[in-house]
């Protein structure tokens, strides 16, 4: 079965496994809030379809995606309860079945946050993974303020998060992000055969054991998300982000330099 949501997600249900593909490779697959209802709806169909035993992240040969569309992105005020992108964040953490990740290419901001709430990730050897919340003027979010120093040691994560200093495919892995590399041209059949691996394992316990394996951190992160929300929609009304944000629309250094 497959269907086209809005705004460049297309999704497909084959043998148990339901596909989320992120499909807008001429503008990198940046994220609209439509797109991130699209996909927070069809995390919830594949939740309630008893038929579907796992889910697969998907991008595009070449990129991931880009993270927040940017013209997009600057009608917002906040990041709200109600928000498209926090009903996705929430879906994807709520969700008892486990979710694959294929990552090619880039994958900026929530496209890399976005993982560390998937079962198993994996990266082309192409792929690149970069945070630039801070040089945006913003704060992280999905929690990676907690989760990012938990896995990778504090200096290490001051590196990706202060300095949005890039994650390579290699690093993914040996940080914990991310379960192997593959060959770009083998990712996505790889990823594929490993969701369907889960078509043939008892489903209660594939759920019992992924709800087991986060029981102890589901509160503190959702505190964190509670915490970097309310500081990432202040932060999102200063100067600093406002010149961040013009700098990066105008092709141009930003000027910290007043503040």
């Amino acid at each position: 079965m497959s269907t086209s949501h809005p705004r460049h997600i297309k999704t497909t249900s084959h043998a148990g496994v339901a596909t989320i593909e992120i499909a807008r490779p001429d503008k990198k697959n940046a994220l609209t809030q439509a797109m991130y209802q699209a996909m927070g709806k069809a995390i919830a169909v594949a939740r309630a379809d008893t038929a579907v035993r796992a889910l697969l992240i998907t991008g595009q040969p070449d990129v991931f995606t880009a993270g927040n569309d940017l013209d997009d992105f600057l009608q917002q005020s906040a990041v709200s309860a109600d928000s498209p992108v926090r009903a996705f964040m929430q879906a994807l953490l709520e969700c008892e079945k486990p979710v694959v990740a294929a990552v090619s290419g880039a994958a900026i901001g929530i496209g890399a946050t976005m993982l560390l709430h998937c079962d198993l990730v994996y990266v082309s050897d192409q792929a690149r993974l970069v945070l630039p919340f801070v040089a945006l003027g913003l704060v992280p979010e999905f929690a990676s303020s907690l989760l990012l120093p938990q896995r990778l040691g504090h200096a290490r994560a001051s590196e990706k998060l202060l300095l949005a200093e890039p994650i390579t495919a290699t690093e993914a892995v040996e940080l914990g992000i991310a379960s192997a590399v593959v060959p770009a041209n083998e990712l996505l059949a790889h990823a594929q055969r490993m969701a369907g691996r889960f078509t043939a394992l008892p489903p209660g316990a594939v759920r019992d054991t992924k709800r087991l394996m986060r029981a102890g951190s589901s509160a503190a992160i959702a505190q964190a998300m509670r915490a970097e929300e309310a500081m990432f929609s202040e932060r999102l009304r200063s100067p600093e982000a406002l010149e961040a944000l013009q700098a990066f629309i105008q092709k141009r250094k930003p000027d910290f330099s007043r503040f």
